[in-house]
């Protein structure tokens, strides 16, 4: 499961916001490529036409986590399963916001921390 929840969430909730986990790899926009480099024994992807809820219970443990340059990808990836297309633009939005950055010390990024359980 990738969780998607925010991380001072963890702290309070028994369950969580989550995306299943594949062998399958479809390479369809709902899907984001995982593997070796995010803990995962073999090549996989989350898809996220498959969100729900998981119960703090059912965590065994950590395997992994993405790297905060991949969190867009989870987003434009959520935007297509959601059919929202604010978060399916999601990369001309950060072109723009470093731009806007550049030129105003003001404007500030906010990443999405997102870590890997995995149930065996």
């Amino acid at each position: 499961m990738l969780l998607l929840s925010r991380n001072d969430a963890y702290q309070y909730l028994s369950k969580f916001i989550a995306a299943e986990i594949a062998s399958t790899i479809r390479n369809i926009p709902v899907e984001v490529k995982l593997g070796r480099r995010e803990g995962l024994p073999s090549p996989c992807v989350a898809n996220l036409d498959n969100i729900r809820t998981i119960a703090r219970q059912r965590l065994d443990s950590r395997a992994g986590a993405l790297t905060p340059s991949r969190h867009r990808e989870v987003k434009r990836a959520l935007g297509f399963a959601l059919g929202w297309d604010e978060l399916t633009m999601i990369d001309k939005l950060m072109l723009l916001q470093r731009k806007l950055s550049r030129q105003s010390k003001r404007v500030r990024s906010h990443g999405l921390k997102i870590y890997f359980h995995a149930t065996f």
